[in-house]
């Protein structure tokens, strides 16, 4: 993949900043999906180690959320 340069100002090119924050709604998007299915097996009491798989699951999803809220955050601000 050929890098471009940056805008002098430290900003993203504007077609770039729109993809990513496209890129970014879509993952949250998906995010969601994964949460309410790992709430969803968390409240069918899953035996061992199943739970813990759940558990686990629900975890990382909410974890990769933070980092997409984070990653809105940072594309707000190149506004």
């Amino acid at each position: 993949m050929t890098e471009l340069p940056a805008p002098p100002s430290g900003q993203l090119p504007p077609d770039s900043s729109q993809r990513l924050r496209a890129l970014t709604h879509e993952l949250s998007n998906a995010l969601e999906t994964i949460m309410q299915a790992a709430y969803l097996l968390a409240q069918a009491k899953l035996p061992a180690p199943h739970g813990r798989w759940a558990e686990m699951i629900e975890k990382a999803a909410q974890d990769a959320a933070d980092l997409t809220r984070e990653l809105r955050s940072l594309l707000r601000e190149e506004r």
